[in-house]
């Protein structure tokens, strides 16, 4: 049993760290919500989300006033709506993501995820329409975060999804151009997705999640950086031990929250998700952590390694202060997210090729990274087929955010503002891909996912 005063220990965490509980989300099945009639599903939708969800700000905000504990965003997560929208028969699903987006708002949440598509193996009709209705139904909408799991260590990499999600995110860019292409912000593409990730843009509720639970992500770089700077010069074993602790403190206080709030809403206690999620706040940077560790800069030789030490040991921290850690769970790089990151690539030290050696080693993968407009489909689909193949050999979750800013150079910057950043323009450099791409077909399974 987690009493109160496990988080009033974490007081100092909180009140000169950054800690905080990144987002509660409250994933909900939609499966009941099914119906041959469009205008049925997405009303069936509507008010199951708003009926469900109808108390999660108010039980957040109740929550953080009397533990003390900062609740950053609260959320919602659905199951795929390629599988709720198939037997509409419908060729564009923009009005099921409006029918989201309306739920979203009168409930409150500053984000719900889940209109996305499983294609590792391949398209179903539904999942073909869903895919092409991402950009009109990402620049129709405020709150609606869009998903597609391209790849898997079972499945192998279906490359003809990946040539089309060059194109995708390059027309989605294009519609939201007036913002800098921020549609392409709310778009993630997977491989080894996972059904309880509460972190956005990539949530949605899985086919195996129960009716209705909450899913916890904590987040608490500046801790981790605050612990470290105690144990200058340690070896690297004190080093380890030292965000093992501080991983375990921070994960209690998202147990905390996820208890009270999985009762207070009658929903099922998922997942803890211990994420070190930074923002944009000075003093809340994974980069930082990195440079605590010992790397001058974060992207210099030896950032791998640091950050391949700092993911195992979260998770370690995770698992002994609570029986239900999953998600993502380890740090996050993404980089207009993290003032550190933002700093090395602006040095000319970070750039995109060690971001993705740095993915090998992370929670997910290349993350809110912004590349010139002018950028061809083609090398924005190589990118994401290499960060599949990461995630494909090492059976890990990878995924790729990436926004091609419309108009924007490599150097220049665009000010998303809030928890999105700062974007630098980052160099994809000048090879060409067309003749990679242009193969489709699907990437056999490795060796390594053929295990019963």
């Amino acid at each position: 049993m987690i009493s109160k005063y496990e988080v009033l220990d974490t007081i100092k965490m909180i009140e000169t760290q950054n800690l905080d509980v990144r987002t509660i989300t409250m994933g909900i099945s939609l499966v009941d919500c099914i119906s041959s009639d469009a205008k049925v599903c997405c009303d069936n939708i509507k008010r199951k989300i708003t009926t469900k969800a109808k108390n999660l700000v108010s039980v957040g905000d109740d929550i953080a006033r009397e533990f003390g504990v900062p609740i950053v965003n609260k959320r919602i997560s659905v199951t795929p709506i390629s599988t709720i929208a198939a037997s509409s028969g419908l060729k564009d699903y923009t009005c099921f993501a409006k029918a989201l987006d309306e739920a979203a708002e009168q409930t409150g949440v500053n984000f719900i995820g889940g209109f996305g598509a499983l294609v590792q193996k391949g398209e179903t009709k539904s999942d073909t329409t869903l895919i092409d209705s991402l950009p009109s139904a990402l620049s129709q909408t405020q709150r609606v975060c869009a998903f597609v799991n391209v790849g898997g260590t079972k499945s192998g990499i279906n490359m003809d999804v990946v040539s089309k999600m060059g194109r995708i995110i390059k027309d989605t860019a294009h519609l939201t151009r007036e913002q800098g292409g921020i549609g392409c912000a709310k778009l993630v593409v997977f491989t080894n997705a996972v059904e309880d990730n509460p972190f956005m843009a990539g949530a949605f509720c899985g086919t195996g999640e129960p009716e209705c639970a909450i899913n916890v992500g904590v987040s608490g770089p500046g801790v981790i950086k605050s612990a470290l700077e105690e144990v200058k010069g340690a070896p690297f074993d004190i080093v380890a031990e030292t965000i093992k602790k501080t991983a375990f403190r921070v994960t209690r206080v998202g147990q905390l929250v996820a208890q009270q709030a999985s009762k207070r809403l009658g929903a099922q206690f998922g997942i803890v998700d211990l994420s070190l999620a930074p923002t944009p706040a000075i003093g809340d940077s994974v980069a930082r952590i990195l440079e605590e560790i010992g790397v001058d800069v974060c992207g210099m030789h030896g950032t791998t390694a640091a950050l391949a030490l700092l993911n195992d040991a979260v998770k370690k921290g995770g698992v002994m202060a609570s029986s239900h850690v999953g998600g993502l769970s380890g740090a996050f790089i993404p980089v207009s997210e993290d003032e550190g990151m933002i700093s090395a690539v602006k040095l000319g030290v970070l750039s995109l090729e060690k971001l993705e050696a740095m993915t090998c080693v992370c929670s997910v993968g290349l993350d809110m990274v912004a590349v010139a407009g002018s950028t061809p489909a083609s090398v924005i689909s190589a990118i994401i087929a290499d960060e599949a193949a990461i995630g494909m050999i090492n059976n890990k979750t990878t995924a790729v955010r990436i926004i091609p800013v419309p108009g924007a150079e490599v150097g220049e910057i665009y000010e998303y503002g809030g928890l999105l950043g700062s974007a630098i323009v980052m160099d994809t450099g000048r090879s060409g891909c067309d003749r990679l791409i242009s193969r489709g077909g699907r990437i056999p399974t490795p060796l390594q996912g053929i295990r019963n």
